[in-house]
């Protein structure tokens, strides 16, 4: 079922079941210009705020999105845990949702992301599906300064809707 896409991703698309995850989010509506400074703020945050209530990150970094994306972007981002927070300095309780999702593998830099969406938007209607309005990625390469951005590997995952 392998697809080439964008930046040369050839992992999926696919379909998976997933179950619901509790997550440490912080939450935000943010101009597309403001993303990499909110992420950034958030990221410095989170793991503060769970270490001090002793609570576990058990996965890579995810960001959440509600909506259509235009002049601002709801979204929430943070980390799977193994139990709720408690709100404190921003972060608050989340979860990803369970259900029918969509998924594939963006090898490559972040700048081809919304590339890798509209096809895998693209996939979706060709196997008869429908995109709902709650979509994530999870970031399973943590970037760094001197790292090559080909290497970046990024999930993306797309609710469907019943």
């Amino acid at each position: 079922m392998a697809d080439h896409i964008a930046d040369g991703s050839v992992a999926g698309p696919g379909l998976v079941d997933v179950a619901e995850v509790t997550t440490a989010v912080v939450r935000g509506t943010v101009p597309p210009f403001g993303l990499r400074d909110f992420f950034d703020t958030s990221f410095r945050v989170l793991p503060e705020v769970v270490a001090a209530q002793g609570v576990a990150i058990g996965g890579p970094a995810f960001g959440l999105y509600r909506g259509v994306s235009g002049e601002s972007i709801d979204l929430e981002v943070g980390f799977a845990v193994d139990k709720a927070v408690q709100p404190e300095r921003g972060v608050t309780a989340g979860r990803l949702p369970a259900g029918r999702v969509a998924r594939v593998v963006h090898a490559g830099n972040f700048d081809g992301l919304n590339d890798t969406w509209d096809r895998l938007q693209a996939w979706i209607g060709e196997q008869g599906g429908v995109a709902g309005p709650v979509r994530w990625e999870v970031y399973h390469t943590q970037p760094t300064p001197d790292m090559d951005p080909s290497d970046l590997r990024t999930e993306l995952n797309w609710l469907l809707s019943d």
